[in-house]
């Protein structure tokens, strides 16, 4: 969480995830949206050009597409959080910042799940604009 969406901020981030909450892990795979702080370039700007390759490499990007995102499970998980945690006034960015992650630990605890109820049959009707005619 950070005060601004820069692509400096998202460099951080990107670095903090790699380093200290996955410093194990050979190929951290990364799915998020399209926005255009959320390049490769963002690592350059914040970091000298070794350390932007080295965290550059450690990832695997994947953008969600622009229609018919599949990604709306997180979405989801946003409202939960939302209605659980975020249904007051929280009076300063340390109380979100304390609220949020005794809510995340909390979920994570219990194993909690997206209960996905969209079926294929459900997708080829609502999403049928998406999918390529063959004549």
């Amino acid at each position: 969480m950070t005060d601004r969406h820069t692509a400096v901020d998202y460099a951080h981030a990107l670095r903090d995830l790699s380093d200290i909450h996955f410093p194990g892990t050979k190929k951290i795979v990364l799915v998020q949206d399209n926005l255009n702080t959320h390049r490769p370039a963002s690592l350059y700007e914040a970091f000298p050009a070794a350390e932007a390759r080295r965290l550059a490499e450690r990832f695997e990007t994947h953008y969600t597409p622009k229609h018919g995102s599949w990604l709306d499970m997180a979405e989801s998980e946003l409202g939960v959080l939302s209605t659980q945690c975020l249904d007051r006034r929280i009076p300063d960015k340390q109380a979100l910042t304390s609220e949020i992650a005794a809510w995340q630990a909390n979920r994570n605890k219990h194993n909690a799940k997206a209960d996905w109820q969209f079926t294929t049959e459900d997708a080829r009707i609502k999403l049928k604009r998406l999918y390529p005619r063959f004549e």
